[in-house]
């Protein structure tokens, strides 16, 4: 079912008539604040009230908490133990098997893991000791060994997890949930980034709303108690700021309308329009998203915002804005990594360091994550999403790192209609290769869109000529995975 030039198909449309027809084809625009409160209010009515049926087939999710590894987790050293590293240490990978060519080229000996995996939870599942706290979780997880991309250098392989192409300007998952389902809240964005600290290779183009309309983008926010630059009034009283959006307002209109009279359609007017009436409903909602002061003493110590490491107090604070905006209604949540000694997950030397600085920031806040949902009976309804770009080669690059390796690597899911303690996929001895069920970021989009009641191949934008979607051309739902 194709959506057109912006327009909701019909199973999409939450109104009977869209606000751009309303914007463009009336001779007068809107009749005040009143006519948009209402139609904001009819709107979230709808949303809320549909989401357990879905849009194409019944939805197991309504929200999803993207947690972006970013860097490339070495899958050998978190989800996917390798033994045969122990017995081959410090031979030559070309003597073993095929080695591609890395992004730096500068292939050293097999490298075993400096940690030991233990088995937890009724699953069994091997996890590193990297991950003590996620672990205590794994039988809330589905783990896929096998996921691959097609792109060994960050910007391209970032673009391609985010939007489904390794090439800059297309919508990020995040913009296409959001345009299909919206926010349950009007009075929020529907897809919001939690900015830990680090911004990906590739810039907020991964956060982009591409070609769809702007109101869809990812709206960026820091974890403390502002968040959002200007979201506080400069005005004396409400009543003078309320005049000046007015004005605003009926000024974009009254240009809508006359270009409506010219047969024109301005995605980018309309776009800005509902923008500046988010923000201004935005000033009485943020402040009390953001401000967590009303939590438990406990629930912030779980988090880890107790901890003396500081990046763990970021990263603790964004899982706990996440679980605080999806109980807000915000559609799609995504957490980027903290500032840590070092670099994101790119140890392309000194892996030992680096993995566990990245590890002691997230492991933590991401257990009580998946703890505070499913007390709060959110999990169900949470879709908890847990990958990298790429993954690592099983041997070093020069003496103790390890290059990229779109081959092979291991995310996760958890909540939201997945299985729990399930492991999918395998990799070859050397956790090199994908040797049973291979799978690509386009199933990985497909799955998410699927579990969220969409139909990944039916959510298209007319673009250029072309019906476009999240997965292109490619994708299947990985069944294995679903409940």
């Amino acid at each position: 079912m194709t959506r057109r030039s912006g327009y909701h198909c019909q199973r999409f449309r939450p109104l009977p008539v869209s606000r751009r027809e309303l914007l463009l084809q009336a001779s007068c625009g809107f009749g005040g604040i009143a006519s948009s409160f209402l139609l904001h209010q009819q709107s979230a009515h709808a949303l809320s009230s549909g989401w357990q049926t879905g849009l194409h087939h019944r939805a197991r999710a309504r929200s999803i908490i993207f947690l972006y590894m970013d860097g490339g987790i070495s899958q050998v050293d978190s989800y996917d133990p390798k033994p045969r590293l122990e017995k081959d240490v410090g031979k030559d990978p070309h003597s073993l098997f095929k080695v591609d060519a890395t992004q730096f080229n500068n292939i050293g000996t097999l490298l075993p893991s400096p940690w030991k995996f233990k088995e937890y939870g009724k699953s069994g599942i091997p996890v590193s000791d990297l991950f003590p706290h996620i672990g205590t979780v794994v039988d809330e997880l589905t783990i896929i060994r096998s996921m691959t991309s097609e792109f060994p250098e960050h910007t391209n392989a970032n673009y391609f997890l985010h939007t489904g192409s390794g090439l800059q300007g297309r919508p990020s998952m995040g913009a296409w949930t959001n345009y299909g389902l919206g926010s349950e809240n009007q009075d929020l964005p529907g897809y919001m980034v939690i900015n830990g600290g680090l911004v990906p290779p590739g810039g907020l183009d991964n956060f982009t709303n591409g070609f769809l309309p702007a109101t869809f983008q990812g709206s960026i926010v820091k974890p403390n108690a502002i968040g959002f630059a200007n979201v506080k009034a400069k005005e004396a009283s409400s009543a003078h700021q309320l005049s000046k959006v007015h004005l605003s307002r009926e000024l974009d209109r009254g240009f809508a309308d006359r270009l409506a009279m010219q047969g024109t359609r301005s995605d980018q007017l309309e776009s800005a329009i509902a923008n500046q009436e988010l923000a201004f409903r935005m000033q009485t909602e943020v402040p009390g998203l953001l401000d967590i002061a009303d939590e438990t003493v406990e629930t912030k110590r779980e988090y880890g915002l107790e901890s003396d490491f500081k990046p763990t107090q970021t990263f603790g604070t964004e899982c706990l804005l996440a679980r605080r905006m999806i109980e807000k209604g915000v559609r799609f949540v995504e957490l980027t990594c903290p500032k840590v000694q070092g670099d994101r997950w790119d140890q392309h030397r000194n892996l030992r360091e680096g993995h566990e600085n990245n590890a002691r920031a997230v492991d933590q806040p991401i257990a009580a994550l998946i703890r505070d949902l499913r007390v709060r009976g959110l999990l169900d309804s949470t879709l908890v999403v847990c990958s990298s770009e790429f993954g690592r080669t099983p041997f070093a690059q020069g003496k103790d790192g390890r290059d990229h390796n779109p081959q092979a690597f291991s995310m996760w899911m958890a909540g939201g209609g997945v299985k729990g303690g399930v492991v999918i996929g395998s990799t070859d001895d050397f956790g090199y290769r994908v040797v049973e069920k291979k799978f690509r970021i386009h199933d990985l989009h497909a799955t998410m869109l699927h579990l969220l009641g969409i139909d990944h191949e039916k959510l298209t934008y007319r673009f250029s000529g072309r019906d476009m979607r999240l997965t292109d051309v490619h994708g299947h739902v990985i069944q294995e995975a679903i409940v």
